[in-house]
Order: C-alpha cells, then structure tokens, then sequence
C-alpha cells in the first residue's frame, strides 16, 4: 500500500525532512542561547551600575584591560586633565541615536604620571568634520572623576573601520594602546564615561553626557526559538499528511481505474446488469 514511499520523490521528501528537524531544533537552541545570554549581560550591567564605585586601579592597570565581569563598573580617580593631548573620537552618536558627532576623549595624569583616558561626552559636528569642533574645555586643577569602566574599542568590537589621513586630533577608537603610544605615557587600560567631577565644573565646561547602556530589553530571542520548535514538530506532522493524502488519492486512482476497466467489478451496492441472473424470464 505505501510501496510509493520508495519513489524517487518520495525518499527525496522523507530525507529533507530528516535534515530539516535537527536543523530546526538546533536554530531553536542558538535563540535560546541568545536569549540567556542577553539575560545575563542585563544583570550583568545592572548589577554594575547598582554598585558603590571603587578606585580605578583596583580593575585596569598599565597594559591591563578591565574584565568582562566589570563592564559599566562605576569607578574614580583623581588627576589633572592634559588638554594637550585631547582628541576627539568620530562619528558617535547623541543621546537620540540620530544626531552625529563627537565624543571628548581628556587624558587625566594621576599622581604617578599614568593617564586614564576620560570620555567627557557628546559634542555636535562643525562646519565640516575636517575641522575640530567646539569642545567645552575640560575643568583646570586636580580633579576627581566618576564615571562607568569601559574595555578598549577595537575594529572586531565595534565594526568600525579605521582609515588613515583622519584630521588633526580626530581618531575612530578609544583605544589606550593607540594613546599611549601618541601621548608617550602609561595609560591605563579601557576607558571611563564619565558621570560626575567633584569639583563639580559650571555648565559651560559640561559636553552632553553619555547615557547609561540600555539593560531593559531582552529582543525576541525566545519567541524565535519557540517558532524554530514549532516548525521542527511541523515537519513530521506536515509528512505524515502528505503521505496520508497520497495513499488516499492513489486509492481512488486504483478504484476509478477498476471502475473503467470492460468487464470490472460493479462497485459496491450497484444494481446487477440486466440478463445476468440465472433464471430470469426471456
């Protein structure tokens, strides 16, 4: 009755449908890791930005890269700015997502002649992005900073494509090896967004603060994943009513063919040609 399983079309639809389940149910696994994993950078910067903040050396150093674990730590120091050595960082964003412009990267010189580098915020564009923009210019004497621990930006990290012969004191990353090497110091590693200065400068040597990393949304990873699970559990349902609706329609095939043959079986509950019963009257 199901000897068309062994059709060419048949065995080509079965072995798809083979490849398509584990296919499926794995996708559905890579969602849900997605999902969990989304989850746990949420808490992860939560529970960063929730937390007392600690003194900067106690998470970066000179040559050392804050951990994973520490991403949005808030942390402080204290030093003079070097205005000298700042530079303005490309193409960033404002608090709106539209609005292009720079972010204000300060070298801070701590007691011990080591710098962190200080994102002080979002400035617009100029004229021209050839030309270095209007920059609130960084608060004089000893100051203390606080602000949210960040790991070097890289091209792998970012997306961001470094060209050459960028305009003076403009770069593309904050990336404390790259400063490093153009201020001649020891820099410590990552950066810091800042949030606050004690003392506390007036209005006009503030840029437009980075917000906080956005730690609310989780995306549509699970539902994802569920739709990938359903659609595993479809493929065999969708075999099964295929293979149902074959063997029905090759059964009225075979009835319909019987039916048109000269001399065929009469179907069930026809009445008898006239003449071929025994003993009936001439």
């Amino acid at each position: 009755m199901y000897r068309f399983l062994l059709s060419r079309q048949w065995v080509v639809l079965t072995l798809l449908a083979l490849v398509l389940i584990p296919v499926m149910v794995q996708l559905g696994f890579w969602q849900l890791h997605r999902h969990q994993d989304r989850v746990a950078h949420n808490e992860l910067i939560a529970a960063s930005l929730a937390a007392e903040p600690v003194p900067v050396t106690e998470l970066t150093g000179v040559g050392r890269q804050p951990e994973r674990d520490d991403l949005y730590r808030r942390v402080t120091a204290t030093g003079a700015y070097d205005t000298g050595g700042e530079v303005v960082v490309r193409r960033r964003t404002a608090a709106d997502d539209r609005s292009i412009g720079y972010f204000v990267l300060t070298p801070l010189v701590r007691a011990d002649g080591s710098v962190l580098l200080v994102n002080r915020g979002w400035v617009p564009s100029g004229a021209s992005q050839r030309t270095y923009p209007d920059v609130p210019p960084a608060p004089g004497g000893t100051v203390t900073v606080t602000g949210r621990l960040l790991p070097d930006e890289t091209t792998d990290s970012t997306g961001i494509t470094v060209r050459d012969g960028l305009p003076d004191r403009q770069v593309m990353l904050i990336n404390s090896e790259q400063r490093a090497q153009a201020l001649d110091r020891p820099v410590l590693g990552g950066f810091v967004e800042l949030t606050a200065t004690r003392p506390e400068p007036p209005a006009a040597q503030l840029a437009e603060q980075v917000p906080e990393p956005d730690h609310s949304g989780i995306g549509a990873h699970l539902a994802y994943a569920v739709q990938w699970w359903l659609f595993a559990a479809a493929v065999p349902v969708g075999w099964v009513v295929l293979l149902r609706r074959e063997a029905r329609d090759r059964r009225q095939q075979r009835a319909t063919a019987a039916e048109a043959r000269p001399g065929g079986d009469a179907p069930s509950g026809a009445p008898a040609l006239a003449g071929s019963g025994s003993g009936q009257a001439d």
